[in-house]
């Protein structure tokens, strides 16, 4: 008997670096239990940062583009995951059904803001991304 996957948004401020990084992480390591996708709150455009720190991994999220939840239309979700904060505090209104999840990240453009150089700027994207992971590879056992 086949199953219909559960349905994953993840969601922060600007759709542009950890939501998108959540929403290639989930398909890379979980697409066989869930069907993932991401958006924000508002549209900051995708983070070439985010893109290049993925594609060192073998993740390739350029064609992502950013989103916000209205974009969405009439898709329903078994589970949001908010990212950041201030996605939590505005998480917009979701069907009862809905299991809304906050598990905030760092937010690796603000963390590079001081960096002298882009190498410098991707230590921090680097560990956003492998803190993004580490969670997602959880996901099996949290959302049974």
């Amino acid at each position: 008997m086949e199953t219909s996957k559960a349905t994953i948004l993840f969601l922060c401020t600007g759709n542009s670096c950890r939501s998108q990084m959540a929403e290639g992480w989930c398909r890379h390591l979980l697409s066989n239990r869930f069907d993932c996708a991401s958006a924000g709150i508002e549209k900051h455009g995708l983070n070439p940062l985010a893109v290049k720190v993925m594609a060192e991994i073998g993740i390739d999220i350029a064609s992502h583009f950013s989103k916000t939840t209205a974009e969405m239309g009439d898709l329903e979700f078994d589970f949001v995951i908010t990212v950041c904060g201030n996605a939590d505090e505005n998480c917009p209104f979701f069907p009862a059904r809905t299991r809304v999840i906050h598990r905030g990240f760092d937010d690796p453009p603000k963390l590079a803001e001081g960096a002298g150089s882009e190498e410098e700027a991707l230590v921090h994207y680097r560990r956003v991304r492998d803190e993004i992971r580490d969670f997602i590879k959880t996901l099996r056992e949290d959302l049974s």
